[in-house]
């Protein structure tokens, strides 16, 4: 069976982002008969000076293409690219990283939202492995409102052994678990500091695996002060990331 070549990317943030910074992936741009309104029109100004052919059709054609899928108007064919997608070790060349690393999470508006912050916060890339989480997809796109386009993906074979690798390279793994006495707000210095830093999120329900928790350099907990037990995936990557920015703006300015 032949490898897909190319995929469909639907909704106004996810197909900007594409036309921004991936048009030589951009093989042509579908939008609803009788949309003329300025979100579109910088869409389709966008496509006319890049040269991508855009095609008017109709709704019913535009569900066809995404089902179930709330496309606001606009769907986009792009060529999957794998040979300019970015490896481990290319970002590792970096002098200084914030990583997002996720073990088996696996909904993919999780993982849209995860990288919708992760662009907000500025992180370097998110690493999943191949075989626990979901290759990016139309409905990762859509979630991320273009983070998808500018916040690398990166999906390694064995989670452990990229963790050993980031370790080696300098970088600082710390890991989220619900047991553990010390919280976010109290984690060691090499949050205050320039450190490179790799954040481990766990899975929905399971949190991380046995050795993905063994590779970290230090375990930290979100303090919970309510009758719930946990936060969403995303909510909780959320607050860890603004928290890591927040130490790092306030060593920044203390130094």
């Amino acid at each position: 069976m032949a490898k897909k070549s190319h995929e469909l990317i639907y909704g106004i943030h996810a197909v900007e982002a594409a036309l921004r910074n991936q048009q030589e992936n951009v093989l042509q741009v579908f939008v609803q008969q009788g949309r003329n309104d300025n979100r579109i029109k910088k869409l389709l100004d966008i496509a006319d000076n890049s040269g991508i052919n855009v095609q008017s059709i109709s709704n019913e054609k535009l569900k066809e293409k995404c089902p179930k899928a709330r496309h606001q108007g606009v769907v986009a064919e792009i060529r999957l690219s794998k040979n300019s997608a970015l490896s481990l070790d290319d970002i590792l060349d970096k002098e200084q990283l914030l990583l997002l690393v996720l073990d088996e999470v696996q909904d993919p508006h999780n993982i849209g939202a995860c990288l919708r912050t992760a662009d907000a916060v500025g992180v370097d890339a998110v690493i999943v492995s191949k075989n626990r989480s979901p290759a990016l997809t139309p409905v990762i796109r859509n979630v991320a409102s273009g983070a998808a386009e500018t916040v690398p993906y990166i999906m390694v074979s064995n989670l452990a052994r990229a963790l050993e690798k980031i370790k080696e390279n300098n970088v600082w793994i710390i890991g989220t678990s619900g047991d553990c006495p010390q919280t976010i707000y109290d984690a060691s210095k090499n949050l205050k500091s320039n450190q490179s830093l790799a954040l481990v999120m766990g899975s929905e329900g399971k949190g991380m695996r046995r050795l993905t928790r063994e590779a970290c350099d230090e375990l930290v907990s979100i303090p919970m002060q309510g009758s719930v037990e946990s936060l969403n995936i995303s909510v909780a990557t959320a607050v860890c990331l603004y928290e890591i920015r927040r130490q790092q703006i306030t060593s920044s300015s203390e130094a």
